[in-house]
């Protein structure tokens, strides 16, 4: 699915801002969190669209690295309409 959307760009070029980023760690196991937002760009360097996009990570130690065990995404809610925000600012 990402090779089919990537793949469809063209010319475009896709910047990706992280807002809000944090994590804890606690032994063998961490997990973090962050605003993902994915602007799609020309390439005269004009921003055409953007979607915003909430991630939430789990890992493990294995050995001397960090496997992911748990990947979530989706978009974040605003708590008064309980709408998805698709646009985050961060202010909202």
């Amino acid at each position: 699915m990402a090779d089919g959307w990537f793949s469809s760009l063209g010319t475009e070029r896709v910047v990706v801002d992280v807002r809000d980023a944090q994590s804890t760690v606690a032994g063998a196991l961490a997990i973090g969190h962050a605003i993902l937002t994915y602007t799609a760009v020309s390439a005269e360097g004009k921003e055409l669209r953007s979607l915003s996009n909430r991630i939430t990570i789990g890992l493990k130690r294995s050995d001397e690295s960090w496997k992911i065990f748990h990947e979530h995404t989706s978009a974040p809610i605003d708590q008064q309409s309980l709408k998805a925000i698709l646009n985050y600012s961060g202010n909202d």
